[in-house]
């Protein structure tokens, strides 16, 4: 989220892409036409596990096959952060920085360093671990310049399961990024999960037979979190986050049962740039017309704008109290790291619009969409979201006018809702943070709720409760572009 008097969180960049402009209004349109009566206005919630029993979310186990790693340790930094750095408008949460890796800036450089080891199963397997001192996590820019049929990558921490991508699904990456317009070597760039640990390994694995010369990466930088938010905790986690905590006017979610369904449509979002920063936003899981379960993906154009950021994302559903009034996290918490596929991005209503390329995890509820006639001001909505990178939370406002920002920029006037590109909330409980960015607005009708909005920018905080926020308005945007994928 951007504030407009604070720089908070703005509208990102219009940059190409391959299925939707970006910005304009000439492909947004300012303002949907009334629904005639007795149209559809509105797509259903759907949870797929209704009146079914509970299946099961753990994923299937990945381990380390490498019985050694050679050490890549970066010297501590000059001056570690602790908190983010002041935000410059057009940014969301910065919680990582860039930093250099020279030892395996080039793929000679790095097969140097490579000592392959044969396994049990005739395959060659060969591992480097990297150490940025006082890092909260590491996520590595895997470089991947020509990597053999048949091979996997796989990413780890000092304990527990790896997670693993194979070369046909990196070569897959690769070519949604270049038709996103990136450059050669950003096209080809894999951002590893991190761990929650000033380290991450990386492993090659390759078929046997295979001449280890036939892999040519490199890792040239990689994103140093810099904030301790305890981003990712596992099941059996007891303690409570050292810092980057919401503000304490937020509410747990958990403690408003009413919105469970809500809550798990909601999930914590991480991705990295090309440069290297790594930042928090917020997104919420979208149903389509046949409820097909597609992985639909709402969220902010300043969060995500380019394929290759989509293609770093990774999402923590269920993040949140594992109780009312407790410091643990729920242990269904799940995540998932194999990034998304941009399907469209636009500045004027400050909207992104993905496909998950993993199914999301059992138990997830696909949100409702509402774009029929607009709501009064006045009406009751409800967001839910992630501010700060915290435990999910939830935050009780209406809405108090539609406003009018050409392009999605700075100049913008109170106006009708036939002028209108946003919604304006003002807040009763809670509020919206930084890492909130592209949470959804839910307007109650007939007892379910529908999304309306994602989290544009403003001015609220605990300090100013009174401070109001902008969503761009979902009616608008489905009408101009997400129809094709939610209701063709």
């Amino acid at each position: 989220m951007r504030s407009s008097t604070a720089a908070r969180i703005l509208g990102g960049a219009c940059l190409p892409l391959i299925l939707a402009a970006c910005g304009g209004g000439s492909s947004d349109s300012p303002a949907p036409p009334p629904t005639p009566p007795g149209t559809v206005d509105r797509i259903e919630p759907y949870d797929p596990s209704a009146g079914k029993a509970a299946a099961a979310t753990e994923p299937a186990s990945v381990q380390p096959v490498a019985q050694s790693a050679r050490t890549v340790a970066l010297a501590p930094l000059a001056a570690p952060k602790s908190a983010p750095a002041a935000l410059k408008s057009g940014q969301p949460l910065e919680i990582g920085q860039a930093r250099d890796v020279a030892a395996t800036a080039s793929a000679s450089a790095t097969a140097a360093l490579l000592q392959w080891q044969a396994t049990a199963q005739g395959t060659q397997v060969a591992a480097l671990r990297f150490v940025s001192p006082g890092a909260y996590g590491v996520r590595l820019g895997v470089w991947v310049q020509a990597l053999p049929a048949g091979a996997v990558l796989r990413s780890y921490g000092t304990g527990g399961a790896a997670m693993q991508i194979s070369a046909a699904q990196l070569q897959a990456m690769a070519q949604r990024n270049a038709e996103g317009g990136a450059s050669d070597a950003e096209a080809h760039t894999w951002w590893s999960p991190d761990f929650a640990a000033p380290e991450t390994t990386l492993e090659i694995e390759i078929p046997a037979g295979t001449d280890p010369a036939a892999v040519r990466i490199a890792v040239p930088r990689l994103s140093h979190y810099s904030i301790d938010a305890a981003h990712w905790e596992s099941a059996a986690a007891t303690t409570t986050k050292a810092a980057g905590d919401a503000g304490a006017c937020n509410r747990d979610a958990i403690c408003t049962p009413e919105y469970l369904d809500q809550s798990r449509a909601v999930a914590r979002m991480s991705f990295t740039r090309s440069n290297g920063k790594s930042y928090w936003c917020t997104g919420t899981l979208m149903n389509d017309a046949r409820n097909s379960g597609t992985p639909h993906f709402l969220t902010a154009n300043h969060c995500i704008s380019t394929q290759s950021e989509a293609s770093s994302l990774v999402t923590d559903w269920f993040y949140r109290a594992s109780a009312c009034g407790t410091p643990t996290t729920d242990p269904a918490a799940r995540r998932l790291t194999g990034g998304a596929t941009l399907l469209s991005a636009n500045a004027n209503t400050d909207v992104s619009f993905l496909r998950l390329n993993d199914a999301p995890p059992a138990g997830a509820v696909y949100a409702g969409s509402y774009f029929g006639t607009p709501a009064a001001a006045g009406t009751p909505l409800v967001a839910v979201h992630h501010p700060a990178g915290d435990r999910q939370k939830i935050s009780l406002g209406t809405l108090s006018s539609y406003q009018n920002c050409p392009d999605g920029g700075d100049l913008c006037q109170t106006s009708a809702p036939a002028d209108a590109n946003f919604i304006r909330l003002s807040w009763q409980q809670g509020v919206v943070e930084q890492g909130s960015s592209g949470s959804a607005a839910f307007l109650t009708l007939q007892g379910k709720r529908y999304v309306v909005g994602q989290l544009f920018r403003g001015s609220s905080s605990c300090s100013n409760p009174q401070g109001t926020d902008d969503y761009g308005r979902f009616d608008v945007s489905y009408r101009s572009a997400l129809s094709k994928w939610l209701n063709p």
